[in-house]
Formats: C-alpha cells, structure tokens, sequence
C-alpha cells in the first residue's frame, strides 16, 4: 500500500499511518492524550513518542487529566527516573499544567475544531516540500491554547496536532489514505 513519505517500515509507525493519522477526531480524550504527546515530541522524531506511548498512558495516570492535573512535584521527579519515556522536566511540568489548562475549558472540543470552522480542511498536496510545517490556522491556535495557560503549544506543534486529529488531512494524493479521507 503506498503511504506517505515520512512513514517508515515501523510496524508501530505504520498501524498509526492508517489507522489514527489524519482521521477527524473529536473524542476530548483523545484530543488531551494527544496534545500532550505533541509536546513530548518537542525536538524529537514521531517514532520516538509513538515508541513511548504506551509507557505515558502508564505514568500519566492514563492521560486523566484531573489527576495528571493534582500531579506533585516529587511525581514528576519519580518520573524523571522512569527510562520509559521522554525524561525531560520541563515537559512532564507542562503536562501538569496543560491539564490544569484543559479542566478550565468549557468545551474542549469545540475550541480545537474552531481553528478549522469546525470541519477537516482536506489538502491535496502531491509532494514532501508543498506540506507546511506551520500555517495561520496553526499560529491562531498556538496563540489562543497559550492565553488561556497552556505550553508547549507553539505553532509547529499545533500543526502537528492539527495534522494528527484530522482538523487538517494532508495525506499525500500518492497515498491510499487520501483517498479514503478526502471523502465528504
């Protein structure tokens, strides 16, 4: 099956590929644990917090984020030793405090998917260099998820997190998965 260009021969990588990757998500737990892994992948490659993923649901008490939210500090130090996941203080502190961030939204939902009119923006991009990294729709959410106290949020990882809900599809027109989810 063609994919697109950034997934390896993985099995992890590819299960997320056609299974979760661009599909329009409106589940709010969903959408918290993903937000997060975005911020985790700070820096690093994709696989890297896919790989990892697992172990986060373990730590961060399955991405609740009432009790991710009352998470103390000498947690956050028992999980700098965890070599499980991504052992990076600053991180773990903005997982903390964007569920602080997400308990205080109204409808979590709603706000995210408003960053797009609230249906999926399909592109149909044919090659690597047309796919942005960033767009306004990205820098309004960033902007927005930052006022309202979140980190870890800056514009190329809202539009990673745009990318991964299905808020923007941008599966290249060489892959299967296109097809499937430019449909209306």
């Amino acid at each position: 099956m063609p994919r697109c260009f950034w997934c390896n021969d993985d099995p992890l990588y590819i299960a997320y590929h056609d299974e979760e990757w661009g599909v329009p998500q409106r589940d709010p737990q969903w959408l918290f644990e993903m937000l997060l892994l975005e911020g985790f992948q700070a820096g690093l490659s994709w696989i890297t917090v896919l790989k990892k993923r697992a172990r986060y649901r373990e730590v961060l008490f399955g991405f609740d984020a009432e009790r991710l939210a009352r998470m103390t500090d000498a947690e956050i130090e028992e999980r700098m030793q965890d070599p499980g996941i991504i052992r990076n203080r600053l991180k773990l502190k903005a997982a903390r405090q964007n569920a602080q961030a997400w308990l205080k939204l109204d409808d979590p939902v709603t706000l995210l998917w408003s960053f797009v009119g609230g249906a999926p923006k399909i592109n149909h991009f044919s090659e690597r260099g047309q796919v942005p990294a960033v767009t306004t729709e990205a820098e309004a959410m960033s902007k927005a998820l930052k006022k309202l106290g979140f980190t870890f949020v800056g514009p190329t990882i809202c539009y990673a997190y745009m990318q991964a809900a299905g808020m923007v599809m941008d599966h290249t027109i060489d892959c299967d998965r296109h097809a499937v989810l430019a449909r209306p």
